[in-house]
Parts: C-alpha cells; sequence; structure tokens
C-alpha cells in the first residue's frame, strides 16, 4: 500500500510534469523521467492519476491556480482602470521569470501534440480571464474622457492578446528572439521600460493621459 502524499509532494511531482511537458509536448513527455525527477516510483503517478493524459490535465489545472490568484491580487480592492492593468502587467512580468515553463507548456497548447484537448483548456483557461478583463474594460469605457465605442468584449480579447503574446515574449525561445529583433537586443533586462512602455499603450487606447 502507498503512503498518501503531502501536499508539497504532489506539487513537485506536477511541477516536474509541467517542466517535462513544456520541453517534450504531451505525446513525448515521459512519465519515467517525471517519476525519477520528482523522486517517486511511476507506480505513485499512477495512483493519483489515471493516465498520461490526465496527469497532463492536472498539470495545466495547477499552473492555471497561480493565474487565477495574479487576477485575484490585481482586483481586490476598488482600485481605478490603471491601477487594475499596471498591477496585471508586473504581477504578469513576474509570473513569466518565476514561471516559464507555465507560459512554454501553454503555447503548446496551440500548437503541439497537446492540441486534441484545446477545446476543454482553451475554456478552462480563458473563461476566467475572458469575465475579469471585460469587466475592466466596461468599466475603462464608463470612465475614460472620449467615447470608446469598441465593443468591451472585443476590448478584452484584444487586451489579453497582447498580455499573452508578452508572456510568451518572455518564456519561449522563438518569442524572446522576436521581442529583440523589435525592442533591442537587451529589452529583456529592463522590465520596467517594457512594462512603462506597455501600460502607456493600453492607457492611450482606452483614452488616459
Amino acid at each position: 500500500m502507498y503512503k498518501k502524499l503531502d501536499s508539497d509532494t504532489i506539487n513537485n511531482i506536477l511541477e516536474t510534469g509541467i517542466e517535462e511537458f513544456a520541453n517534450n509536448g504531451l505525446d513525448r513527455a515521459n512519465i519515467n523521467v517525471i517519476a525519477k525527477k520528482a523522486g517517486v516510483s511511476v507506480g505513485v503517478i499512477y495512483k493519483y492519476f489515471k493516465d498520461k493524459d490526465s496527469f497532463f490535465l492536472e498539470c495545466v489545472r495547477h499552473s492555471l491556480e497561480l493565474l487565477e490568484q495574479v487576477l485575484q491580487d490585481a482586483f481586490s480592492d476598488d482600485a481605478d482602470v490603471m491601477t487594475c492593468i499596471k498591477r496585471i502587467v508586473y504581477a504578469l512580468l513576474e509570473h513569466s521569470r518565476k514561471h516559464k515553463n507555465y507560459n512554454v507548456m501553454y503555447n503548446e497548447i496551440t500548437s503541439g501534440s497537446c492540441r486534441r484537448y484545446a477545446n476543454i483548456l482553451a475554456k478552462e483557461i480563458e473563461t476566467c480571464t475572458a469575465s475579469v478583463y471585460e469587466q475592466l474594460m466596461e468599466k475603462a469605457k464608463q470612465s475614460a474622457a472620449a467615447e470608446i465605442k469598441i465593443d468591451s468584449r472585443m476590448l478584452a480579447f484584444f487586451f489579453d492578446n497582447l498580455l499573452m503574446m508578452l508572456q510568451f515574449s518572455y518564456s519561449c525561445d522563438y518569442y524572446t528572439e522576436r521581442m529583440k529583433i523589435y525592442c533591442g537586443e537587451n529589452i529583456l533586462e529592463d522590465d520596467e521600460k517594457v512594462a512603462n512602455e506597455f501600460i502607456g499603450f493600453i492607457g492611450s487606447v482606452l483614452g488616459y493621459r
């Protein structure tokens, strides 16, 4: 009989899994490698997760918990629109540096062997942010100095697209090199500039100065 794992051990298994899925995709990821790196047996992993696909989905959900906390912190009080946007941008930049593999795994979902779960995961990953960003954009439209005629849901979609690309630029090799070409070879060493320019751009779009 296996001893019940504590939460720290389970978190370590999931983080190890995220690294393996980020590096190799779902099909090429190896449960034996994950078990060895996490310091557990393959049997222990399969005791908690039915198969590799189930384990992969749990890894994605584990990574989402931190992202949801980032959003909750950004909207934890009655802060104004631009304060919320600043909190989101700075938090996501920090998140991208600390948890690079999360974003690499998300990118893999959109283009690699994980595509068969695209429908399920899109709903799980995007539903929370879509609702939050739509509310934020509606609030921006109501408080902007000039009338914004763009639909709030479309604004939320455009805003999230920009944030997603920014996160990929800090995590995925191709997008990192792309960012350097556009913004300068040393841009990744200046998070303050990236954040301020991004916030300034969004502020201009929304009619804030």
